[in-house]
């Protein structure tokens, strides 16, 4: 969906120009034609609008899978082949496969928020220089990105990350505040913890204050956000048709003065700017041999062995991305983890006394079992891992990026963890891509395989984490077998800091306020780019009713 902000506003010509491209790149066939999957109800839609606009998101796409397994053909926009991969052997291979990329549409979007010396960016590059770049320059972008990632990493581990912690809990503290001075029956949670994950965030990467980061920004960041929580049939066939823009068509179309495009560039403009102070900032204040503050940027700029690796232009060109990729969707997965408590009233109360009466004073929550069945398993974790905990069942059943896209920018053969039969009778324990198929990797169908997380794995229950190891199966993401942090070379590099911000904020609200769900609750998870809570007005939204336990 690349965040939605699609090429609605295109020109004749440039359709025109895609026609030919599609009709040139449809010729060559596909190679895949021989695996069973759903039949396609439109030509020009495909499967398209069953998966990515039913009236709940998987109402179709869990179906398919109990029907046609873990690895299933369905038709994208236009007629076009297209893989839906759930399979754990075929994820792992394909999650760290470098022939195997992001889909083109999802990366033009990334470049252009992002920009182009972003981390995310900058391995994508590698494909999209395969067929032109030297030998030397491609060993140059794999080199680059790899020690941009080293270094982005160091400010990101378990130890770094608990550093972090005083700064989330005053933003955990803040949302508590503004929830205590509502007076409204119902309260919508969305923006309220969209805010507060942005907070969480300026504050720990860059030491800034959420009115430090400049009302315009906020403001901007806050449009691209509501952009980005759309979905239509448009954008669906614009997604569709992006698949075969080249970078260059794709930019040209971007400079349109839409109100999308002007929000996306304003904020990549912004956040450019704002990295460039912080950083000059805090490297007079590294040069003064002043004591430095204790944030990601103050940390890697500190920090003899990352200053030689990035340059201050490497550190700035991260600002937008640290700041915006991990703000609402640690605030969705709130949303559907309070949610759910709000539908669990029984589960709710007695995590609510489990927090009060055994919460440490340092913060640590570690002997609380049903905090750790609803955020946490255990696999092999030490204690200074501790703070490692998250929504867990949540998070299975709401993966923040419920599919990734993805294109073979190579041929591959993709092992599976079960041979399967094709629409010829013939078993096969591997799969053959071709270069250029496209590969939808099915986070959410995984994540609700019974063969790994048993009969009940539609169901919300938090009890499978108190009862052993709830998933059969070989590890797969960076925590607790889950897929929603991706894995391998695309592994989220803030996924700690994720887990450490959710564990802070469900514990700061649950041990103060009652959830319960309002008489009209309407509440359904749709997909736009990342899965998001959908009010029945089609914003997106979670109304709950908040009240304020007082103390005895």
């Amino acid at each position: 969906m690349a965040y939605n902000l699609s090429y609605g506003t295109a020109s004749a010509t440039l359709i025109a120009i895609v026609s030919l491209l599609l009709y040139l790149a449809l010729r060559r066939g596909s190679n895949i034609g021989h695996i069973v999957g759903p039949p396609s109800p439109s030509w020009i839609f495909g499967n398209a609008l069953e998966l990515f606009l039913p009236s709940e998101y998987g109402d179709y796409e869990f179906k398919w899978q109990k029907v046609y397994g873990s690895l299933y053909r369905f038709k994208g926009c236009f007629g076009e082949d297209r893989l839906m991969v759930s399979d754990p052997l075929a994820l792992k291979y394909l999650f760290n496969s470098p022939h195997v990329e992001h889909a083109p549409h999802w990366r033009n979007m990334f470049r252009m928020l992002y920009g182009e010396k972003s981390v995310l960016v900058s391995r994508g590059m590698l494909s999209s220089c395969c067929l032109y770049a030297t030998l030397n320059k491609l060993v140059a972008i794999g080199q680059a990105h790899k020690r941009l990632r080293g270094a982005l990493n160091s400010a990101f581990t378990a130890v770094a990350v608990r550093e972090y912690q005083p700064m989330i809990e005053r933003a955990a503290q803040q949302l508590a505040e503004e929830l205590e001075k509502s007076s409204a029956q119902s309260v919508n949670v969305s923006p309220l913890l969209s805010d507060a994950t942005l907070s969480a965030a300026s504050e720990a990467i860059l030491g800034y204050s959420l009115q430090e980061l400049g009302e315009e920004f906020v403001v901007n960041n806050t449009r691209v956000l509501a952009l980005s929580a759309s979905q239509s049939r448009a954008q669906v066939l614009a997604d569709g048709i992006g698949s075969y823009i080249p970078f260059w068509v794709f930019r040209m179309v971007a400079r349109l003065p839409t109100t999308a495009f002007k929000a996306v560039h304003r904020v990549s403009y912004l956040g450019t700017q704002l990295g460039r102070k912080v950083v000059r900032e805090k490297m007079n204040v590294v040069r003064q041999g002043l004591a430095a503050d204790r944030d990601v940027y103050s940390f890697l700029l500190e920090s003899e062995k990352t200053a030689k690796a990035l340059s201050e232009e490497d550190l700035v060109a991260q600002t937008v991305i640290l700041l915006i990729a991990g703000q609402d969707t640690t605030a969705n997965t709130l949303s559907f983890g309070l949610l759910e408590l709000a539908r669990h009233p029984e589960f709710q109360a007695r995590l609510r006394d489990e927090i009060r009466s055994r919460a440490g004073g340092d913060g640590v929550y570690d002997d609380m079992p049903l905090l750790n069945a609803f955020i946490k398993a255990r696999y092999g974790l030490n204690r200074s891992d501790i703070l490692l905990i998250i929504p867990q069942e949540t998070l299975r059943l709401y993966p923040t990026l419920p599919i990734e896209e993805r294109t073979a920018v190579e041929d591959v053969v993709v092992p599976l963890t079960e041979s399967i039969t094709t629409s010829n009778g013939e078993s096969i324990p591997q799969i053959h891509i071709r270069k250029g198929t496209p590969i939808t990797l099915g986070i959410a169908s995984f994540q609700r395989l019974e063969s790994l997380w048993g009969t009940d794995a539609d169901e919300f229950k938090p009890s499978r984490w108190l009862e052993g190891n709830p998933y059969r199966g070989e590890v797969l993401g960076p925590y607790a077998n889950l897929l929603s942090f991706g894995s391998g070379p695309h592994t989220c590099l803030g996924w700690r800091f994720a887990v450490l911000e959710m564990q802070v904020v469900l514990c700061e609200l649950v041990s103060k306020f009652l959830f319960a769900l309002p008489e009209d609750s309407s509440v359904r998870k749709c997909l736009a780019f990342t899965l998001i809570p959908m009010i029945s007005t089609g914003e997106k939204g979670t109304f709950l009713r908040v009240s304020r336990i007082h103390e005895n």
